[in-house]
């Protein structure tokens, strides 16, 4: 495998805890797995904008950003059982993806972190 991408992201953790008053921006930019996830956690902000910042970079990643039918909500950001956070593409996205790489085997790694003011995410995709 090969590295096709990489993007990384900074979120600002208050403008997440401004934007996320707007319940058409959580459905818009949030899974209902996610949703779930962060309103069990005692620090929801930054669960919040860790996922928000690891949209971001994954769509830095593939070279799209944020457009031709990407959506942000269709970039799930999960965490296995150890804790290791992980994206699943879903949808019409998933789809997309798998245009775009002819089907080839796909490989998306994810590095999250935050610091009370931040929040910081690093995506590698590789084919």
């Amino acid at each position: 495998m090969s590295i096709y991408g990489i993007g990384t992201d900074i979120v600002n953790v208050n403008r997440i805890k401004h934007s996320l008053k707007n319940k058409k921006f959580i459905n818009r930019v949030f899974n209902e797995k996610e949703i779930s996830k962060c309103k069990k956690i005692n620090n929801s902000i930054n669960c919040y904008a860790k996922r928000f910042a690891a949209k971001e970079a994954f769509s830095k990643a593939l070279g799209t950003g944020i457009s031709n039918g990407i959506n942000l909500n269709e970039i799930v950001i999960l965490n296995k059982k150890s804790g290791k956070p992980y994206i699943n593409i879903v949808g019409q996205t998933k789809k997309i993806l798998e245009r775009k790489f002819k089907r080839k085997k796909s490989k998306i790694s994810l590095s999250l972190t935050d610091e009370k003011k931040y929040a910081v995410a690093f995506v590698t995709i590789s084919i």
